[in-house]
């Protein structure tokens, strides 16, 4: 048995010795039971054992053990709980980090079947699906996929896997890069100083799907003295080949993010990313899964949107402008996403929108999309169980206005609720009196 997280390790894609390593896990899981509440996975574990007298984890198959990985969706919350994490207890447990090992040795060793392997490339290739669906193809796209339970979602169920009943997120006719070069040197915004310089990882989200985010960021950095930069090269970060198993195409896409990002670090910019999955995976899966000095390099540089803004706000020579001459809700809910609580930065966005004059209720729920895993057919009906509590609390708010960091998470939010959540840097620019791009 061999305790590692560490993809380089001669062991790590060894099954026998996994098998071994998630019977320790598990073990330790059943006898501690704090994450109970996090997701069906540990509930689904603690059945299996228990239904043994002497509650013997090895008595597991390896067909339960893999039911446990199928049920975890990698939100990272049962690590931001655990007492027994590495360098904190002799335990060395990460709970996500050897699910995604399990999912990695499945995948290396073809235990895959047809149907994952055709969802994992529907869901994987985002820059080929984003650059197929945008521009003068985004009203045929959002008309074939943005009307849930209809014959081409359904369709769509039967071959590649995504649930016929999830919103999906819609297309844009205009790219955020797009926007960003074809930009007026006018509209920029002049300022006395510089207290930042930022090199841009809009996220397929952003570049794709929902352009407004990247573009009031940008207007909000600005007016704050901090030069945006969009270095080419970029693309997908690749999180959904990762929480896939397909640690491969993963490190491929990575190594382009990596050479990209750490030439713009070199250059003197910091990296800012307004989705979390994607800031989680730049800080610490590159360093993980690719290593070297400019995986690490990056992960030093790269920060949260929200955090970024508030690092320039409370720093020793640097500031925000606090002056909001612009409309903000009195009143407002804030959903803060599984992978920006696992980043343990605080909650920034909040923060900001506190400053901006608004009174905040925090909602701190998974919303059960985490990447790609609430998109999958088959875990679809346990998706939206794990998002009631979440509705509930955004529902027992009552706020006309929502706002949440994760797109993907937003969408939940509106499935689940009727609400449409805004980022909160959207927020901020509306109270900034920065109006919505035309």
């Amino acid at each position: 048995m061999t305790t590692t997280y560490d993809p380089f390790h001669p062991k790590y894609f060894d099954e026998p010795d996994l098998r071994e390593e998630l019977t320790r896990v598990y073990d330790l899981c059943h006898g501690c039971r704090l994450c109970f509440k996090f997701c069906t996975a540990f509930p689904t574990l603690f059945d299996y054992i228990d239904r043994h007298d002497d509650q013997d984890a090895a008595r597991m198959t390896p067909a339960e053990q893999d039911q446990v990985v199928d049920e975890c969706f990698n939100c990272k919350l049962c690590y931001v709980n655990c007492p027994y994490i590495p360098g904190q207890s002799e335990w060395n447990l990460d709970f996500p980090r050897l699910m995604l090992r399990a999912e990695q040795v499945r995948a290396r060793n073809g235990q895959l079947d047809g149907r994952d392997k055709l969802q994992n490339q529907a869901l994987g290739r985002t820059d080929l699906i984003g650059k197929l669906s945008t521009g003068p193809a985004a009203p045929l796209a959002n008309a074939a996929t943005g009307n849930p339970g209809s014959l081409t979602r359904r369709l769509m169920e039967k071959t590649v896997g995504i649930a016929s009943e999830r919103l999906l997120p819609p297309f844009t006719r205009t790219r955020f890069s797009t926007w960003f070069r074809r930009r007026p040197a006018a509209e920029r915004r002049t300022v006395e100083r510089t207290q930042g310089k930022v090199a841009l990882f809009p996220t397929c989200l952003v570049e794709y799907q929902n352009p407004a985010i990247g573009q009031d960021m940008v207007k909000v950095y600005e007016r704050n003295g901090i030069e945006c930069s969009l270095p080419e090269g970029q693309v997908c970060c690749g999180a959904p080949w990762l929480h896939a198993g397909e640690v491969d195409k993963f490190v491929t896409q990575g190594r382009k993010n990596v050479r990209v990002l750490a030439d713009a670090v070199r250059k003197g910019n910091d990296i800012v990313v307004p989705q979390p999955t994607c800031s989680y995976v730049l800080k610490k899966d590159y360093v993980d899964y690719i290593g070297g000095p400019d995986a690490e390099l990056v992960a030093e540089h790269t920060y949260d949107a929200a955090e970024y803004l508030w690092k320039v706000h409370k720093g020793d020579d640097t500031g925000l402008d606090t002056e909001f001459p612009g409309e903000i809700d009195e009143q407002i809910t804030y959903h803060a996403p599984c992978h920006l609580r696992a980043q343990n930065i605080g909650y920034r966005s909040r923060d900001l929108m506190k400053l901006a004059g608004a009174k905040i209720t925090l909602v701190a729920e998974c919303s059960g999309i985490d990447g790609t895993w609430g998109y999958r057919e088959q875990n679809y009906e346990m998706s939206r169980k794990v998002a009631k509590k979440m509705a509930d609390a955004i529902d027992a708010a009552g706020n006309d206005t929502v706002a949440g960091d994760c797109h993907l998470a937003n969408g939940g939010i509106l499935q689940e609720t009727g609400k449409e959540p805004l980022h909160p840097l959207q927020v901020v620019a509306r109270a900034y009196g920065i109006p919505e791009e035309a």
